[in-house]
């Protein structure tokens, strides 16, 4: 039996190529740390990004990989994890790639719950083309698109992704190597389309948009880790709460040491819940991070092929297969006889 991999034996010889101070450098730790963790084979997996900073991710991971074209990531990862079912495919997109051009790609492979692990890169901006604003940024982000700061009204990744259907979904921050590194492990051992939102600092052209929530002296006011089947507290030894208001049917946070029997319990199964979590907004309340919703499913490709009279087969040669045609014979039909 060969030894276990190790977090080391994930990384390329490639240079990384990222700004100094860019948060895609700890996802990256978190994401081999891992592979090794959950026994990942480098050789059965498969990294598939857009375009953008995080899709340069397939380089710097020593497994399979693609870097394919802008939004169109989930449509290759379907054609592979089709392919091959056994392969552990993740995707790696930002807000740009996989909320504007790549919004149809993303919405179809999450209703159709393929399987495989999207990792979305959220730094509210468009780093990669010098800064211009993106769909999550914020009214009033000033940029080179938006000079005068934009006015329009910021997608929600977890919400969008929740609409889409799916069945799986996650919130981290890229710093924070013990919340990432769970639901990275969660989300890979989920049986269809896990989404993963990771809030990435852009030290260039947005440094400290998340500041209000990642700081040291703000987080525990201003984050809640959500966890199954318990209750939703934050604050300085759970001081603080959540409830659910009948009469406006929204959360309001509550003293959970004066109200505990008020404070809701986490449900991930439950989806008005995770809608609700998904949807608060600061400074009222905390962000959300964990996993927010996780029910049970089956991954698009086993129905695919539990429908499919026939598995596929390799034609052995590639070339083979691209050059091949298919004719249609049209034979003239002779009148019939009167």
């Amino acid at each position: 039996m060969s030894a276990q991999l190790q977090p080391k034996d994930f990384a390329t010889s490639q240079e990384v190529r990222w700004c100094p101070g860019c948060g895609d450098y700890a996802v990256l730790k978190s994401v081999t740390r891992a592979l090794a963790d959950v026994g990942a084979v480098p050789e059965k997996t498969v990294f598939v990004s857009g375009i953008g900073c995080s899709s340069r991710f397939p380089y710097y991971v020593e497994t399979y990989g693609f870097h394919t074209i802008h939004g169109r990531a989930p449509a290759i990862a379907t054609g592979l994890k089709l392919a091959n079912p056994e392969l552990d495919v993740w995707v790696v997109t930002g807000d740009g790639d996989g909320l504007s051009i790549g919004g149809n790609h993303l919405m179809h492979a999450l209703r159709r719950n393929v399987g495989f692990k999207i990792l979305l890169f959220n730094n509210e901006i468009y780093g990669l083309t010098k800064g211009q604003y993106s769909p999550t940024s914020r009214p009033g982000t000033r940029s080179p698109s938006t000079p005068s700061g934009s006015f329009d009204t910021p997608a929600s990744p977890g919400l969008f992704a929740l609409g889409s259907g799916a069945k799986f979904i996650a919130r981290a921050i890229d710093v924070d190597k013990n919340g990432l590194g769970s639901v990275l492990e969660a989300a890979h051992g989920f049986d269809g389309a896990a989404f993963v939102e990771i809030f990435q600092n852009c030290i260039v052209y947005n440094d400290g948009v998340f500041n209000a929530f990642t700081d040291r002296d703000k987080e525990t006011d201003a984050q809640i880790h959500v966890k199954h089947g318990e209750p939703l507290v934050f604050g300085e030894n759970g001081s603080k709460g959540l409830a659910f208001d009948a009469k406006t049917m929204t959360l309001r946070v509550i003293d959970a040491k004066a109200q505990p029997a008020d404070v809701l319990v986490h449900d991930e199964t439950n989806r008005v819940l995770a809608q609700l979590l998904l949807g608060m907004n600061a400074p009222e309340f905390p962000v959300a991070l964990g996993v927010v919703l996780r029910q049970p499913s089956v991954a698009f490709e086993k129905t695919y092929y539990a429908h499919q009279p026939t598995q596929m087969k390799r034609t052995g040669s590639v070339a083979k297969a691209l050059r091949q045609t298919s004719v249609w014979r049209v034979d003239e039909k002779k009148p019939a006889k009167k």
